[in-house]
């Protein structure tokens, strides 16, 4: 049989850094729609070409934004 191990409360330390995820997006989603209407455009209709990278690079620049401002509200590291 395996021995049991007992760990009490005490001995247990927290961890040392906390993680961050960043929240729920629907940039993701968004930006995949903009890049299936860009590259089926070029096939289809180029109209729906140049909307497909407007809706890309709009999206990607609110992502890039959106990013830069979680990880400027961070803690900073302190040893």
């Amino acid at each position: 049989m395996a021995d049991e191990v007992r760990v009490s409360d005490e001995s247990v330390e927290e961890a040392g850094e906390a993680i961050h995820l960043p929240g729920p997006s629907y940039q993701p989603a968004v930006l995949a729609l903009g890049a299936t209407l860009a590259v089926s455009g070029i096939v289809i209709f180029p109209a729906m070409a140049a909307i497909g990278i407007v809706i890309v690079l709009v999206t990607l620049w609110m992502w890039i934004r959106d990013t830069r401002r979680d990880v400027r509200e961070l803690p900073l590291e302190q040893d």
